[in-house]
């Protein structure tokens, strides 16, 4: 579903603040893996999604999507393949707007647009079953304006929209960074829900090594703009915490010295 081929990053490049991002990265995604991706600090975690989106443009190699070449496509043309949520919950949504505007111009993503009444009795009815899946009453509050929701909720909101219309694959940006552990947790299990109810191919950034353990069928670490643990599988579901502490000294040279990482 996604290849990252010999991808090239870098920031700032001929100043004194040049960050070389991504060195020469390789990644193959199948259709419907899950893949966590951690690292500390600068590791290249965050902009490996951001040059998938088209945020930023690459400055060497290929990313390809379902057979198709988006290496050189803006981030608007991307953005009917992909479903993204953003670690801040309040960039997926549109506050000033109702629950039902939200999910219908997710609906609508990569759709022709015309001059017709927004929100059918049909839409509607599918809204509800979907918010039913969120368990938390939004079902019931189609026509709430979404600035009135917690954090959570309208996270747990991007994350259904994210996946309305069966992306080709879904980005997760450190998605419950933002979020107390309580409800943090209930988005957690709100995104595995999703994934394996679509069956989505999804890449979820953490910095939280429990997390990316816990969740999704193959693991990545990064380390200065490089991939230097892949693992899946019966290993990955055997890993510990201590576990990866070792693979990454082992592939660096070095401590793991993230002090961000360390206490989640």
């Amino acid at each position: 579903m996604l290849k990252i081929v010999n991808v090239e990053k870098t920031f700032n490049k001929g100043t004194i603040n040049e960050k070389k991002a991504l060195n020469g990265i390789n990644l193959h995604i199948k259709e419907g893996e899950f893949v966590t991706v951690i690292g500390g600090n600068g590791a290249g975690k965050s902009t490996i999604l951001n040059m998938v989106a088209g945020v930023y443009p690459i400055d060497a190699g290929q990313i390809i999507l379902d057979g198709e070449d988006i290496s050189r496509k803006p981030e608007f043309a991307r953005a009917k393949f992909l479903g993204r949520v953003f670690q801040d919950p309040m960039k997926g949504t549109a506050a000033g707007m109702e629950i039902q505007e939200n999910l219908a111009l997710a609906y609508r993503r990569g759709k022709k647009r015309t001059l017709k009444w927004s929100i059918t009795k049909e839409e509607k009815k599918r809204y509800k079953e979907e918010l039913k899946i969120l368990d938390l009453g939004l079902e019931e509050r189609l026509t709430s304006k979404v600035g009135l929701l917690s954090g959570g909720q309208r996270q747990a909101l991007t994350l259904l929209m994210a996946s309305l219309q069966k992306p080709k694959l879904l980005l997760l940006d450190e998605h419950t960074a933002a979020l107390d552990p309580k409800t943090a947790a209930k988005v957690l299990e709100l995104t595995k829900t999703i994934i394996e109810e679509h069956k989505l191919t999804a890449m979820m950034v953490t910095h939280n090594m429990k997390d990316a353990i816990r969740n999704g069928n193959r693991l990545i670490m990064m380390h200065e703009g490089q991939i230097i643990y892949d693992v899946k599988g019966e290993e990955k579901q055997n890993l510990k915490v201590q576990d990866l502490l070792e693979k990454f000294e082992q592939a660096s040279g070095g401590e793991f010295a993230n002090d961000r990482m360390m206490l989640a």
